[in-house]
């Protein structure tokens, strides 16, 4: 799927703001991010947000659920899903966090 250096950065500040659910950020949840990075091929620039997301979460008046385009939808939920899980438990404020996300992008 094609997207804009926006859409990435989108992307990401999503998912940053998925690891800070349970209010810590794991070593697995990290290296994940770091990888979903790399495979949009990021630039230095945006690698360093990103790294800085994951010592403090986005503003969360910046991650909104219904500013994701309806194309992109599937791939914000399976990338907030995989990190949501991928420290190997996921907590309820994830769960409850992940249905919102899923009830907001498929409203």
């Amino acid at each position: 799927m094609k997207m804009t250096a926006a859409e990435r950065m989108n992307l990401m500040k999503f998912v940053c703001s998925f690891v800070w659910t349970d209010l810590k950020v794991a070593r697995q949840e990290r290296d994940l991010v770091m990888r979903i990075a790399g495979r949009l091929a990021l630039t230095d620039a945006e690698l360093k947000q990103v790294e800085q997301w994951l010592r403090v979460p986005p503003n969360v008046e910046e991650v909104d659920p219904t500013s994701v385009p309806k194309a992109h939808r599937q791939l914000f939920l399976q990338a907030a899903e995989l990190v949501a899980k991928s420290d190997g438990k996921v907590v309820p404020a994830e769960k409850d966090t992940l249905a919102l996300f899923r009830d907001l992008l498929e409203g």
